[in-house]
């Protein structure tokens, strides 16, 4: 009896120290790999900007007045030169009216005038015939004389009245016709700021009452390139963009303009990228918010790795950092590279020295290094958690 007491005892001790070392023994590490590949990579060049069309005409006044019509409204299609608005022309055709008469006036003036140089001339010529017969006196050739000069300057001003006259029934006629608004260009009205009986006035600048765009199948992006990227940005490059309206869509155009001027805020210094977009179905509206990615630079079939594994640094417990070797530690500029990622060697991270090139939102270039396609280079690494002890149900509580 005392025999299996004590087997029994020798093994529940035994069973309690393996129980134990299991305890306190740190889980393995679990690692996620990813495997080294060639294909793609796309360098881009990050922007926000806003739509607009190409050709946007704003439509105004010259003329004071009271609008008495409107024949175009939103989104109406406009050919150049149909009239989209009237004002009031009462006041002008007036004006004409007035100015024509006076016009008029100044020119029967101008008629009577030259016919009083005529008239003068005659009596000069006679009297100058009858000077030399002597029957006419030096003094009454001298009042002939005179009397032709100035009927000669009578004709010089009904010729500057008429002049002046002509102007201004011309500018009225011209006022007449600015009364009616018509339209610049094809296009569609994408703003409309009067409505019927408002009362426009164009003594300072003129006031808009239209915006016309010319051509809504083709836009353009105003973007804003930080200074830091725009040395990378070249006239046709490509450019892919999103706009809130199409989340799911993804829409393409090309650099047409990189504009010299910048613009500082805050200190912070971007300069405007002009990006054309094909707008053939129409879906695209002025003054929607495009998120663009502009393409600098792509590389086919080239060595890739995931971003995550240049990011990665292993993570060790108490007990796997004393177990590590020194030898094992190596500098990641070690041998002139710049980075390095992690490869699994006997379940355990080594590093890979490597040089890298360019990098998209995913991946990265490899350039150099002992990388190999096919390989499969750390990502990420999971500690799992220590599993509870059983030992206060089986041995009872601690004290």
């Amino acid at each position: 009896m005392k025999k299996w007491l004590i087997i029994t005892a020798v093994v529940m001790l035994l069973a309690a120290s393996i129980i134990f070392f299991y305890v306190k023994r740190s889980p393995a590490p679990v690692y996620r790999t990813a495997q080294v590949e060639k294909g793609t990579v796309v360098s881009t060049v990050t922007a926000t900007g806003n739509l607009n069309a190409v050709v946007t005409v704003q439509v105004g006044t010259q003329v004071s007045g009271t609008i008495q019509k409107l024949f175009v409204d939103f989104n109406s299609t406009v050919k150049k030169g149909q009239t989209i608005a009237q004002i009031d022309p009462a006041i002008f055709n007036s004006q004409v009216e007035q100015t024509l008469g006076n016009y008029r006036n100044a020119q029967a003036n101008l008629r009577n005038a030259r016919a009083d140089v005529t008239d003068a001339r005659r009596t000069l010529d006679r009297n100058r015939q009858l000077l030399k017969e002597g029957v006419v006196s030096q003094a009454d050739y001298d009042s002939a004389e005179t009397k032709y000069e100035q009927s000669l300057a009578a004709v010089k001003a009904a010729e500057g009245s008429v002049a002046q006259t002509r102007g201004s029934y011309g500018q009225a006629s011209t006022n007449l016709r600015y009364s009616t608004i018509r339209s610049p260009v094809d296009g569609i009205v994408v703003s409309r700021n009067v409505d019927v009986g408002q009362t426009v006035a164009a003594s300072f600048q003129t006031p808009t009452l239209f915006t016309i765009a010319q051509d809504l199948t083709k836009m353009q992006i105003d973007t804003s390139v930080d200074e830091a990227d725009i040395g990378k940005i070249r006239v046709g490059q490509n450019a892919a963009f999103t706009v809130d309206a199409y989340p799911e869509s993804s829409f393409t155009g090309q650099v047409v303009q990189i504009r010299n001027s910048p613009t500082i805020t805050s200190n912070v210094v971007t300069y405007n990228v002009i990006i054309a977009v094909d707008n053939r179905d129409l879906k695209l509206k002025p003054g929607m918010t495009a998120n663009v990615n502009i393409e600098v630079m792509k590389k086919d079939s080239v060595l890739k790795v995931p971003s995550a594994a240049l990011r990665f640094k292993p993570k060790t417990t108490g007990e796997e950092k004393e177990q590590q070797p020194s030898s094992n530690v190596r500098r990641p500029n070690s041998g002139g590279f710049g980075q390095q990622v992690y490869i699994l060697k006997d379940g355990k991270p080594e590093p890979v020295p490597v040089k890298t090139g360019i990098s998209d939102d995913s991946f990265v270039e490899i350039t150099d290094g002992k990388l190999r396609q096919s390989d499969e280079v750390v990502t990420e690494q999971i500690l799992p958690r220590k599993k509870q002890s059983g030992m206060g149900g089986a041995m009872g509580p601690r004290f």
